[in-house]
């Protein structure tokens, strides 16, 4: 029986068998503590009716133990130098798929039709590339996909970013978004130390639970989130300077704007930091006519 793929022995060993090494470009740090891997697939609350959708499976560390807990994993990997490692690593698990595709190009809803048909709970589980992790995350819960949620290992920065409440700095237009679709949660901090090679900053896992309706009722689901964007453009500037600065027409409709921002109940002085996710749905909802 084979030492899991997590551990350090184990994971140099793979790295030198294959002569391989990392590419900085892909973001690629594997996770070398088995423990570490184990607590992320619990906090997935997998059975063996589930099925996991893995982003960036490196060697298959996580992999591994998904595969274990679950009834199938599918796994998107961009680095064609991982197939021939990922393909001898994951071996003994044949309820395994390895996809060669970047997932923000991939049709994600496409695959789960056809390699996870009849399979009811789908989660994603990931150690996301730092350098992609929003945008990753974004397309997935953008295109409404048929899963539970999300549980995912990226930056810690980012994920205060994710889980901020209304008034703290870390609060913005990330926050908004993700917490429209989503509850979410932190569910564990993990050292840089247990990584190789080693990153220069501190790992966190959220847990992103899908709502079944989102956060918020919005005449224009699009608008919404474009005056979300305008309201965070500059922090430091107020809602009113940056709905006017940033929106099509603004300085012109600048009155419409403070007469929607009053009837929303806005003093706008405020900044957008200070606004929850109901006041920008109100705010959207009342600008929406006069931006159409």
């Amino acid at each position: 029986m084979h030492k899991d793929i997590a551990t350090p022995v184990r994971t140099r060993a793979i790295l030198e068998k294959y002569g391989f090494s990392f590419k900085k470009s892909l973001g690629q740090n594997f996770l070398i503590d088995t423990n570490i891997l184990r607590r992320i697939v619990d906090h997935a609350e997998l059975t063996d009716d589930s099925a996991a959708i893995e982003i960036g499976p490196g060697i298959g560390a996580l992999t591994e133990q998904l595969a274990k807990r679950s009834k199938k994993v599918v796994a998107f990997e961009i680095d064609q130098r991982l197939l021939p490692i990922l393909e001898d690593t994951l071996s003994p698990y044949p309820n395994t798929k390895i996809i060669h595709e970047d997932v923000l190009k991939a049709d994600v809803k496409g695959m789960i039709e056809t390699e996870l048909q009849g399979i009811d709970d789908l989660m994603v589980v990931a150690n996301l590339p730092y350098y992609v992790t929003t945008p990753i995350i974004m397309k997935l819960l953008e295109e409404k996909l048929p899963i539970r949620g999300i549980v995912c290992m990226l930056q810690k920065e980012v994920a205060d970013r994710i889980s901020a409440k209304p008034g703290t700095k870390d609060y913005g237009s990330l926050s908004i978004a993700i917490q429209y679709y989503t509850e979410a949660e932190t569910v564990m901090i993990v050292p840089k130390t247990v990584f190789i090679p080693q990153p220069n900053v501190d790992s966190a896992v959220i847990r992103l639970t899908k709502r079944k309706e989102p956060a918020v009722s919005v005449q224009d689901e699009g608008f919404f989130f474009q005056i979300i964007r305008a309201s965070f453009a500059q922090r430091r500037k107020t809602l009113l300077n940056n709905l006017t600065s940033h929106l099509p027409d603004g300085k012109q409709k600048k009155e419409e704007i403070i007469a929607a921002l009053e009837q929303a109940g806005i003093e706008p002085g405020r900044r957008g930091e200070t606004l929850s996710i109901e006041e920008f749905a109100r705010l959207s909802d009342g600008l929406s006519p006069i931006f159409s």
